[in-house]
């Protein structure tokens, strides 16, 4: 662990410079200097020193004292204002870290268990740096002054606590090592702890309409129990080594005196070298239970920060490092001989040999039934997924080869259910995009509906969406996503059953942008719905079922083959599979 954090701390734009590494020597060779100063004091009181020594030793007890003080603060000071801001860069690093990885990855893994190791185990490790580390670092250089001093005064007593120390510091180490791993289990149980209240949370309509509240505290319940009995164990773990520590400190000590006064008696030393010593000694073993009792904490940070530092590692398997920013695009996306199945499911590939051409100035319509692989198709333009077979191409490259932020410029998505943020309706349109006037933000509003219910509004544009744009209704959202999505003036608009809770209204302004829109001659437009009446419009309706697509046409030629397509609408004409007509997508899970 200690490569990694010194490598961060490296980065840091406030590293730990020769300003924050003196005060820690001066301070400690001040504090050393006082127990010497008093050994002497001992010495005028038994009448083994003259009284000159005893003034001038007064006099460097005082200045050393107030000079350690000082340069104890300053190195406080110091040290503090660096951790604070290693924490939050840190933090940061780490965020942007998970920011970077591929959207299987947070399909992979779950939020909950994310969400804890981006906040609560930074929050520990960062911790431990800022009092346990600096406690450690502080204590061990103590340490080394004390243990020099003490051989310099006596080297039998100093040989005598050297011959002690494997005891203090053995057994102590072995229960820090079952602390580890307690430690471990502790955060992975918190972490499912946190994952299901986040999943609660996140569907607390649903939770509310079955009236499961109860069932849902009890699974929390559940889960903090299994937590509690680990921290009953971690405690156990903690105190077996604190407690270890006090008896070998206590059993030295007591060696010390016996063996000291032996050697006073025989002359080795004076009774005021002895008195230094023994000062010496009791400080060194507080360091060293300080370390013991540190030590542990310490460890419980290295196995938090363990999973924190492979985010920080880890490659995403899809790569953000393309370059090409063309101002010139046009929006041709052509997908050949695609094949793709999700990593983390088994079973036939969801699309099979799927080829498609989107072309700048039409609009293509997908549809089909349920699982038949519209929005992992959808994914793919996204580039949220990578095909195991096949090419997909914008303008004749490779979608790899763009810039990521261009990319989903030129390429913007809207599904049915779009998330907005706790922000205002304004800067959930321009979201993305910086700083937008109002006259933009609402002349792409009015084009879509979305103004009239904005201006509504009390607070206009200023409205806050609530988190995930609870605040407003399932249709609003919609229209705030479109919005959203066209202000970006994009080459390429895939709306994948985006307009299915609007009013009647709205959902003419959208498909009159749409099909006669000034944009629609530089935009290529993929539209997938349900209400199979919104796609008659299409330039060409491709028909997908199992992972291919079975037919390609106008609406008229494809009633005219009485084939899937044909199918479908006699459904929904028929009204046989209920009021969403039995499309939903089974892989629309993933996104």
């Amino acid at each position: 662990i200690a490569k990694p954090l010194i490598g961060l701390l490296h980065k840091t734009k406030k590293p730990l410079d020769e300003d924050t590494r003196s005060p820690p020597p001066l301070c400690v060779v001040g504090e050393m200097a006082i127990p010497y100063y008093t050994g002497h004091v001992t010495d005028w009181i038994t009448g083994e020193a003259d009284s000159s020594a005893f003034e001038r030793a007064l006099w460097m007890m005082s200045a050393l004292t107030v000079g350690s003080a000082l340069a104890e603060f300053l190195c406080d000071y110091l040290y503090n204002t660096t951790m604070n801001h290693f924490h939050t860069r840190f933090q940061s690093n780490v965020f942007r870290a998970v920011l970077r990885q591929e959207v299987g990855f947070f399909h992979a893994n779950k939020t909950g268990d994310i969400t804890s190791r981006v906040t609560t185990d930074t929050d520990t490790m960062s911790e431990a740096l800022s009092s346990d580390l600096s406690l450690l670092m502080w204590y061990l250089m103590r340490g080394v002054f004390l243990y020099a001093m003490m051989l310099w005064l006596s080297v039998p007593l100093t040989l005598f606590v050297t011959v002690a120390l494997p005891f203090i510091l053995l057994v102590p180490k072995l229960s820090g090592k079952f602390h580890k791993n307690l430690a471990l289990q502790v955060q992975e149980s918190l972490a499912k702890a946190n994952e299901v209240a986040t999943e609660t949370f996140q569907a607390i309509s649903t939770v509310r309409s079955f009236a499961n509240e109860d069932g849902a505290a009890r699974r929390y319940d559940q889960k903090l129990q299994e937590t509690y009995k680990l921290n009953k164990w971690e405690a156990v773990a903690y105190a077996a080594s604190m407690w270890t520590s006090d008896l070998s400190g206590l059993a030295l000590k007591v060696g010390i005196l016996y063996y000291g006064g032996r050697l006073v008696t025989l002359g080795s030393v004076s009774s005021g070298e002895l008195v230094t010593f023994v000062l010496y000694e009791m400080e060194f073993s507080t360091a060293v239970r300080v370390l013991l009792s540190v030590s542990p904490r310490v460890e419980k940070a290295v196995g938090s920060s363990e999973k924190l530092f492979e985010y920080i590692d880890r490659t995403p398997q899809i790569s953000s490092s393309g370059t090409l920013t063309p101002q010139d695009l046009q929006g041709h996306v052509l997908m050949r001989d695609v094949s793709f199945s999700y990593p983390d499911r088994e079973g036939p590939p969801v699309l099979k040999g799927v080829s498609l051409e989107l072309r700048p100035g039409t609009v293509t319509a997908l549809v089909g039934p349920s699982g038949s692989g519209k929005s992992t198709l959808v994914a793919l333009l996204e580039r949220f997924y990578e095909p195991q077979s096949g090419q997909v191409t914008l303008d004749g490259r490779e979608l790899s080869k763009y810039d990521h932020r261009f990319l989903h410029e030129k390429v913007a998505l809207v599904s049915q259910s779009p998330v907005l943020f706790a922000r205002s309706l304004h800067r959930n349109i321009a979201y993305g995009l910086g700083e937008k006037s109002q006259e933009e933000v609402a002349g792409v509003a009015r084009r879509v509906g979305a103004h009239r219910f904005i201006a509504r509004m009390s607070c206009g544009y200023d409205t806050d969406a609530g988190e995930t744009g609870g605040q407003i209704s399932g249709g609003q959202r919609q229209g705030v996503a479109i919005a959203r999505a066209l202000i970006r003036d994009p080459r390429v608009l895939i709306l994948d059953d985006a307009t299915s809770a609007l009013d009647m209204e709205s959902q003419q302004q959208v498909e009159k942008e749409i099909y006669e829109g000034e944009a629609r001659r530089r935009r290529s437009v993929l539209l997938i719905s349900h209400r199979l009446r919104s796609v008659e419009r299409a330039d060409r309706i491709l028909v997908m079922e199992d992972g291919e697509i079975q037919e390609e046409g106008t609406h008229l030629e494809l009633m005219e083959k009485k084939g899937v397509y044909w199918q479908l609408v006699q459904r929904q004409q028929n009204g046989a599979e209920g009021s969403n007509n039995g499309f939903v997508d089974v892989d629309r899970e993933h996104l």
